[in-house]
């Protein structure tokens, strides 16, 4: 991890990363190297090819993973969720580090019946490269049976925070997005957090399904370093500008939904006829999937714009990855730009789910 300490917005320049936790984890017997560590020489992986951004100091390659569906099959987020094998979803996420990925997005609400992905990724990487940037959220709560719990009060706050940090073996999160539902004032919640971070438990915060008036509310409060909300080819067209606003404002902009769009936490097939003809034309020509075609244009939409697929299959994963280094032309960028505009379903401020 970089140990770079250029200044906040704020003027408050964070310390230099720490080493990540020493010694192998309870599950490896000591002495065992990290499967997650790669070795000094090892070769940058596809994902570089992105580009790099900064998340405050923190260095990370534009191509992400997200962590929504390792722990189940199916659906996500729902209490009767089909839970994955163990070792596939280890299987993935020792394979994304060895492609490059070093921005990894969780929640300690991702869960199934037998699988937390705070906990997968524990088991896959710790201890930790120390390139490596995990970016939790916090604000919805679900209970054990896996039901949604009201959103997390100011109080509840710091429980979610601390329920991450033991989930993930970890004393202090790298980023924590406060993930928001409607459009009221976020000051008191976004608060807590920013105490938090001078308390030492986190070192970036970001912000999640909010409106630019909610942003703002936020960088009054403390740094913010990304925005998390939903965005891709025909959803939410109306973000367009504020995408834009995140770049003038050195904010990495970072969509969740980018391939499945309004199917949301249910996921879409590999031969999903409900695609735009516009995204099958682009992937015929490049002999390329849908989801590759649609983070490729996601990457196209600003340098600050990070992408963050997720899967628990391992062919899935190498797809998503290669989109990485995906050029499209001018004239199937402006094919793309028509078909989003077109299809771009705009929905009300902080509709999304969860």
């Amino acid at each position: 991890m970089t140990s770079d300490t250029t200044a906040t917005p704020t003027g408050r320049a964070p310390a230099p990363r720490p080493p990540r936790t020493t010694g192998a984890p309870a599950h490896l017997p000591p002495g065992t190297p990290s499967p997650g560590t790669p070795a000094a020489d090892a070769p940058a992986g596809p994902a570089a090819a992105s580009g790099t951004w900064k998340l405050g100091d923190l260095e990370i390659n534009r191509m992400g993973f997200g962590a929504m569906r390792l722990p189940q099959t199916g659906e996500a987020l729902i209490a009767d969720a089909v839970s994955r094998g163990r070792d596939q979803a280890v299987a993935v996420l020792r394979r994304a580090v060895e492609l490059g990925v070093n921005h990894i997005d969780t929640a300690a609400f991702y869960f199934s019946p037998l699988r937390s992905a705070n906990e997968l990724i524990n088991r896959a990487l710790a201890p930790y490269p120390r390139d490596l940037v995990i970016t939790t959220k916090v604000g919805p709560g679900r209970g054990p049976s896996g039901a949604w719990l009201p959103h997390a009060t100011p109080g509840l706050l710091r429980g979610q925070v601390e329920e991450n940090l033991r989930q993930l073996g970890l004393d202090r999160l790298d980023v924590v997005n406060l993930r928001v539902l409607g459009t009221d004032s976020i000051a008191e919640r976004f608060g807590v957090l920013a105490e938090l971070r001078e308390a030492g438990l986190i070192r970036h915060l970001g912000v999640s399904n909010v409106t630019p008036g909610q942003l703002a509310e936020a960088r009054a409060i403390a740094p913010v370093v990304c925005v998390q909300n939903p965005y891709g080819i025909g959803v939410r067209a109306d973000q367009d500008a504020f995408v834009r606003d995140c770049a003038e404002q050195g904010i990495a902009f970072v969509p969740f939904y980018s391939i499945a769009g309004s199917a949301r936490q249910v996921g879409v097939a590999d031969d999903d006829a409900a695609e735009l003809p516009e995204v099958r034309a682009v992937a015929r020509a490049h002999g390329a999937s849908a989801a590759r075609i649609r983070l490729a244009w996601t990457l196209h939409r600003g340098p600050h714009v990070l992408a963050i697929p997720g899967t628990g299959d391992l062919g899935h994963l190498a797809d998503n990855v290669s989109a990485a280094a995906l050029r499209l032309s001018t004239e199937e960028l402006a094919l793309l730009e028509a078909a989003h505009q077109r299809h771009g379903a705009n929905l009300p401020d902080g509709a999304a789910t969860a």
